[in-house]
């Protein structure tokens, strides 16, 4: 209903009526124009001015027109199903139809009375109810913090959660729903009774290893109801589609809620992203063997580079560098001295020269071997050096030194260095380390050398390069004008009880020289080698012109290939200078993909491997947990129901009384100049009074 309302007093329509009055008398009342016609005439014509006159006035008072509209809301209930494959794997074909007709019957009752809404839930949540039951993982917190993301400021009367109480993702649920102001009805289902079963709980191992290492699988067994059974734990790998055994452990199962680890070591001899399978053979009464398998993916890399120590004499800066390089798994680190033999140097990918060429071997076969590999390097000078030799094999510094003299030199850091970066602790804390000693001379920086420490006598700072990098023939070379380094590492160590800060410093130089320059054109990415197979496969892909800036403007493409050999093509999307895809999910396996481009009449092409892994979480646990669905109803006011009772979820709501809808109340204001029927009443009262003045000859 509307009222109407005026923002000045209402007895100013009195006013409104004298003033349309006056306009009528004025212009009708001693008006001779109508005298020879009918005698009503007069009187109609002012009765039309003083209606247009006195409508038009009392606009002018602002009137407005104020409705109230009412609407009641439902109270909002959600009904959420478990879609994991543990909720399938306890129901037959039979039970699963029943299930579905009483959930059918529940949906229809709560729809009747109820805002109804409907959520799957496993590894992520959606909408809609489909009972495919095939989610690989169970996050019920996640739900039930989506719930209340969505509902949390809404007439959310309760949630109905049909589950096996099983989650293997995702914090406890009964801590992750304190949030939600709604009692939850939970729909017990699966069975909590422990049944015979052997299982393979979990498997630890590492994502990668190194080619011709070992590495171990951590394997935790568990079994109920079967003491007294024997069974074989196997790790086999998978070589061209056929499981080869590796290793078999027997199983001794002595008590009836059996738990153990085994651990087994393997050899990483075959590179490349290796698929294991563990299994243990089914035991008698089992019931189930779905769990006694579990496949896992190693990424074995062939890319550690090897590290040579090549020193002119024994010396303790060798021993500190070996130590600190050691720890990273990434590097092979050997030590060796000039005179040794059987010495190839050929073999490695990054050498540090200790004292080389020294006065007593030039060592000029190493680096004639060195520079035809393009193999690169650091050396390291001390007063066994022979100086004239250092300035002519390396390009960043010429020393020209007397052996006999040598300075104690602290480090100062260079502001305009920018090959890599180094910790601000790492910048603040190096010039305090111990002196190194250095020979006496002059330095002489090549106009390309990047300079990261510079030398500094005491207090004075000096322009003589301690630390430097620079290329040599585009090989990367560095130099460390003074020896004593193991100084450094002990006092590290004394300030801060550990070698962080020595271990940075030279892990960045080595990693820096050591990494070969990617001068593809075309090189196609993904995040990770192995994906988990609810994963989204997504690649990226970048072109370089000839000066090595960003473009896309050639269309790139992609194929995916099986282990069977099959081709999945595709078609790269363009980002604002790159390439990106989105391939899908693909099933469990390795695969091998070729991206492709043609740019300046070129084709270029990029080769690549990834693999997809099985994702097992819910066959770890088939025994459901229905206290934690009890606890979860009691804690939030509702209660816990069995598949059989669920339709009885409507009464427990409606005997309750406390979900109820809401009656909302919306005032709305609006001017009655603005509606448009008043527009056609002012034309037609002035429309008239024109043409019954021109008809008689008014005009």
């Amino acid at each position: 209903m509307e009222n109407l309302s005026f923002q000045y007093p209402a007895w100013y329509l009195g006013f409104c009526a004298l003033l349309g009055l006056a306009y009528a008398l004025f212009l009708y009342y001693k008006d001779d124009t109508f005298k020879s016609q009918h005698r009503f005439l007069p009187g109609i014509l002012a009765f039309l001015r003083f209606l247009t006159v006195t409508l038009l006035s009392a606009l002018l008072l602002s009137p407005l027109l104020k409705s109230l509209i009412t609407e009641i809301r439902k109270p909002v209930v959600i009904l959420a199903q478990d879609n994991s494959e543990s909720v399938k794997g306890e129901m037959n074909e039979e039970e699963l139809a029943a299930y579905q007709s009483s959930f059918e019957n529940l949906r229809k009752k709560l729809g009747e009375t109820y805002d109804l809404k409907q959520y799957a839930f496993g590894s992520e949540v959606r909408e809609g109810i489909n009972f495919t039951f095939d989610d690989k993982a169970s996050n019920i917190s996640e739900l039930l913090k989506s719930l209340y993301d969505l509902y949390g400021n809404q007439n959310l009367g309760a949630v109905v959660l049909a589950t096996d109480g099983i989650y293997n993702e995702g914090s406890n649920p009964i801590y992750a729903g304190t949030q939600l102001a709604a009692p939850i009805y939970t729909i017990a289902l699966g069975d909590t009774t422990p049944q015979r079963d052997l299982l393979i709980k979990r498997v630890f191992h590492n994502k990668i290893a190194y080619l011709g290492d070992k590495f171990s699988i951590q394997v935790d067994i568990a079994a109920n109801n079967c003491s007294g059974a024997k069974s074989v734990l196997r790790v086999s790998r998978m070589v061209d589609g056929k499981a080869q055994k590796i290793k078999d452990v027997p199983v001794d199962i002595n008590k009836k809620d059996f738990f153990t680890t085994e651990e087994i070591i393997l050899d990483a001899d075959i590179a490349g992203v290796q698929r294991y399978i563990v299994s243990l053979n089914k035991i008698d009464g089992e019931v189930s063997s779905i769990n006694n398998r579990k496949e896992i993916f190693l990424d074995i890399l062939d890319a550690r580079q090897k590290v040579l120590i090549l020193a002119n004499a024994p010396h303790p800066d060798v021993t500190a560098i070996k130590q600190s390089v050691a720890k990273n798994k990434n590097y092979q680190i050997e030590t060796a001295y000039i005179n040794s033999t059987n010495l190839n140097v050929a073999a490695y990918d990054f050498v540090i020269l200790h004292q080389l060429p020294s006065r007593t071997n030039d060592a000029a076969a190493v680096l004639q071997t060195l520079t035809n590999k393009a193999i690169p390097r650091m050396y390291i000078v001390g007063l066994q050096s022979d100086f004239g030799k250092i300035g002519k094999v390396q390009p960043i510094v010429d020393i020209r030194a007397n052996s006999n003299n040598s300075d104690d030199v602290q480090a100062s850091v260079s502001s305009n260095f920018n090959l890599f970066t180094i910790s601000d602790k790492l910048k603040n804390d190096l010039s305090n380390f111990a002196p190194l000693t250095s020979p006496f001379g002059e330095y002489v920086e090549d106009a390309n050398a990047q300079v990261l420490l510079y030398q500094r006598i005491g207090k004075v700072e000096t322009n003589k390069p301690l630390l430097a990098f620079g290329e040599q023939n585009g090989v990367k070379t560095g130099i460390l004008t003074a020896e004593g380094i193991w100084k450094w590492r002990l006092f590290d160590f004394l300030q801060n009880e550990n070698h962080d800060l020595f271990e940075e410093l030279f892990s960045k130089t080595i990693q820096y020289l050591s990494v070969k320059e990617d001068k593809w054109k075309f090189r196609v990415s993904v995040n990770k080698n192995i994906f988990n197979e609810n994963e989204k496969i997504i690649l990226d892909a970048e072109l370089y012109n000839e000066s090595y800036e960003l473009i896309n403007d050639a269309d790139a493409s992609l194929i995916i290939t099986n282990s069977e050999g099959k081709d999945f093509n595709f078609t790269f999307n363009k980002t604002p200078n790159a390439y990106t895809l989105n391939a899908g999910n693909f099933p469990v396996g390795n695969y091998k993909f070729k991206g492709t481009v043609n740019s300046n009449g070129k084709e270029l092409i990029y080769n690549g491997q990834f693999s997809v892994q099985p994702v097992q979480l819910e066959i770890y646990e088939t025994t459901a947990d229905h206290g934690i669905l009890k606890i979860l109803s009691e804690k939030h006011g509702g209660n816990m129901v069995l598949p059989n009772d669920m339709t009885s979820i409507a009464s427990l709501l409606e005997g309750k009384g406390e979900v109820k809808p809401i009656m909302y109340q919306t005032s709305k204001t609006r001017s009655v100049i603005n509606l448009k029927w008043i527009f056609f009443i002012l034309l037609v009262l002035l429309t008239l009074e024109w043409f019954f003045r021109r008809y008689f000859g008014g005009y």
